[in-house]
């Protein structure tokens, strides 16, 4: 094996449930190569050994967005405000997390990613914010506005791989710095919590965000350390485990201008590729 392998990162794919079409959007297969890695489209139909074989072969994973996960996959019954739902997707990525868990790949999860990830760990989710969520401060989760445009703050506690992934401090690199050259976070201002917070500190981030549903209860594995003004958890990490961690809001329309969204891209890159050539030389 060359030592200039890039790594190879597998991408869940978007399923058209009324055409039985499987596409995926340009968008997080440019992040990932953008980043320094190559983007693989799993196949919807993949059964249980072929993914254990691509798990096996491939070195990260991204679960990408897409349409709501099935209600009885976390034991509830279909509320009216819940969209439609993929049963092969989720029969697919739900099987996928558990074998790269297993195998302790490296994981990112943006929007559905984050919620099926949840629901795979043991959590559950709401079916829909609007209907069940009583807001204060009814914040535009499916926002008006286009993709490459954020409309909405988010607050994410230090101390955690998040918080450092967007910072650019990367876990496998010893020489990382959050102020080198092509991770300017300026825009990432670090605030003193408020009387009675826990958190040391926390960091503000503008994203996007088109989604309806969102992480209710946390699956006992993971820790939720980003939150939207109205409460909504909108970042979570899985304790103890090289690199899983999960956005609600999209960074794959964000990275070209946004060097906090690149570096989550760059993060799965860099650990994939460092667990690629350990497992190499050992």
């Amino acid at each position: 094996m060359e030592m200039n392998r890039k790594p190879l990162i597998g991408l869940t794919t978007s399923h058209n449930i009324e055409t039985e079409e499987t596409y995926q959007p340009p968008a997080c297969p440019r992040a990932i190569l953008a980043a320094g890695g190559i983007p693989v489209i799993l196949p919807l139909e993949a059964s249980e050994n072929d993914l254990r074989q691509l798990v096996s072969v491939l070195d990260g994973f991204l679960f990408t967005g897409g349409p709501d996960v099935h209600p009885f996959r976390f034991g509830e019954e279909t509320l009216a405000s819940c969209g439609g739902a993929s049963v092969q997707r989720d029969r697919m990525e739900l099987a996928l997390l558990r074998l790269a868990i297993e195998q302790k790949k490296p994981i990112l999860g943006i929007c559905r990613g984050i919620q099926l990830i949840n629901i795979g760990l043991g959590g559950t989710i709401y079916q829909d914010i609007s209907s069940q969520v009583k807001q204060v401060l009814p914040i535009a989760h499916q926002q008006p506005f286009p993709h490459k445009v954020p409309s909405h703050t988010v607050e994410i506690a230090t101390g955690n791989l998040l918080a450092e992934i967007i910072s650019g401090r990367f876990p496998e690199d010893e020489n990382a710095s959050s102020d080198r050259q092509g991770n300017d976070i300026s825009a990432l201002p670090t605030h003193s919590p408020a009387p009675g917070d826990p958190a040391v500190s926390r960091i503000s981030l503008r994203v996007n965000s088109t989604h309806h549903q969102a992480i209710r209860d946390v699956a006992p594995p993971l820790k939720a350390c980003a939150y939207a003004p109205d409460g909504i958890i909108e970042g979570v990490v899985m304790k103890d485990y090289p690199f899983l961690i999960g956005v609600q809001w999209h960074p794959e329309y964000l990275w070209q201008d946004d060097a906090a969204a690149m570096n989550l891209f760059k993060g799965l890159i860099k650990t994939a590729s460092s667990r690629f050539f350990r497992t190499v030389s050992s």
